[in-house]
């Protein structure tokens, strides 16, 4: 398995190399909280049919990862940076669901000439509202308390996917299979997150913005007020019956909607 020695960190990723000449147009997709590499699985073969490299990883505080803590939105921004550098890319498009699309609007922010354009999914730019936060807290201590693998489950399945998405039980087996104290830095970092929707419009490179219609974790007005405070050319695609991860609930909805946007990159 490769590794990426940076940032003071060991990244694990995955380089789905389109073809064998390494000069493919590079995607590189950031996974949400309690996620990893792996939830990209749908869009693997339609980008790489394509022609694009797409590159998978897991962030700080998730699958083979290794890292240190405290971390922040802004260092896991620097650490795909620092990944882009590793792969020798000057340039990619972003991609990134919830927790991913934090870090992928940070990497823009802080090195826009690197951005080709941004695929965000389920996501916002905003900080984590008062009352949201006491709401998962309950729900992080109660997994502390009781694990995963019961009703305190059902609830985090209810929060990141639509009512009767048939592929929870894959994510469900992930989440018992690890010590919810193992979560602890990761969600310090969800939680303490910063506001950048002030700069949305500093961000000007291109954007493909899809919500999932049913999402009970960011609603899916946040989704809209980012896509429209963005500074740059934005396609907004409102994904029915999909909850908080669309690209797994809805792939056939996304992949239409990315492979169309990245075909009008040129």
């Amino acid at each position: 398995m490769p590794f990426a020695n940076v940032n003071g960190q060991s990244i694990h990723f995955v380089d789905h190399q389109a073809g064998s000449g390494g000069n493919e147009p590079a995607i590189i997709l950031s996974h949400g909280f309690s996620m990893g590499h792996e939830m990209w699985a749908p869009q693997l073969a339609p980008l790489t049919d394509v022609g694009w490299r797409v590159i998978t990883y897991d962030e700080r505080g998730w699958g083979q990862t290794t890292y240190t803590e405290p971390f922040t939105y802004w260092d896991l921004a620097d650490d795909v940076l620092a990944l882009m550098d590793h792969l020798g890319l000057d340039t990619a498009v972003l991609g990134g669901m919830s927790q991913g699309g934090f870090l992928t609007l940070r990497a823009a922010l802080t090195s826009p000439e690197r951005v080709r354009a941004m695929f965000l999914v389920d996501t916002e730019p905003n900080d984590l509202p008062e009352d949201e936060r006491v709401q998962f807290q309950a729900l992080f201590d109660a997994a502390l308390a009781m694990g995963l693998a019961g009703e305190v489950g059902d609830m985090l399945q209810a929060v990141l996917f639509a009512p009767g998405y048939d592929g929870a039980a894959i994510w469900r087996a992930k989440w018992n299979a690890r010590p919810v104290a193992a979560w602890a830095a990761a969600k310090e970092c969800l939680f303490e997150r910063d506001s950048v929707a002030e700069r949305l419009a500093e961000i000007t490179c291109p954007a493909l913005v899809v919500h999932g219609d049913v999402d009970a974790a960011i609603p899916l007005d946040r989704g809209r007020e980012m896509a429209d405070a963005l500074g740059g050319p934005v396609t907004f695609i409102e994904v029915a019956g999909a909850g908080h991860s669309a690209n797994l609930e809805d792939p056939a909805t996304v992949n239409a909607a990315l492979l169309g946007f990245l075909a009008a990159l040129g």
